[in-house]
């Protein structure tokens, strides 16, 4: 896990994530893209990776759970969406990191698709990120949750993960 750590250790990674620390302190009472979401994530793709058996690499899971949201600055002070945003700020920290350009191709490609329904049920990196991301919000234990404007539906009110 070399290459997931060198993310965790990358200057730009840190600038962004304090970033997000930063403003979402201040202005968000719902849930938070930090580290411990970004882990969650991650541990909830490599579950359902061997569960739905799935044969990703740990580390191109690792890499695309930890910078899928590492744009959410942008997207609160620009009103660029994140997945967009996230998608151009990765790569340079991938390859810095040591992913190589196919591997950077398929972690940017889902980090970019991580709210796109339509790749839902892919048995892909993208579909994997997509539902672990779903899968890591733990509505049912949050005091916030009645207030939130998710739907429903999408709102994790049962332990699955």
């Amino acid at each position: 896990m070399e290459r997931a750590s060198n993310i965790l250790n990358h200057d730009l990674f840190n600038v962004y994530q304090r970033e997000i620390k930063r403003i979402e302190e201040d202005d968000r009472e719902f849930c938070c893209h930090d580290l411990t979401h970004s882990l969650d994530v991650a541990r909830i793709g490599m579950i359902l990776n061997l569960e739905e058996g799935l044969t990703i690499p740990k580390e191109m899971i690792y890499a695309a759970a930890l910078l899928h949201d590492i744009g959410k600055h942008m997207e609160y002070r620009e009103g660029i969406p994140h997945e967009q945003a996230s998608a151009v700020l990765a790569p340079r920290i991938l390859k810095d990191s040591g992913f190589d350009e196919p591997e950077v191709r398929l972690i940017v490609q889902a980090i970019a698709s991580h709210r796109s329904a339509h790749i839902a049920k892919a048995p892909n990196l993208s579909g994997l990120i997509y539902r672990a991301d779903k899968l890591s919000r733990p509505c049912y234990a949050c005091e916030a949750e009645p207030e939130c404007d998710w739907d429903s539906k999408k709102k994790n009110l049962l332990i699955e993960y």
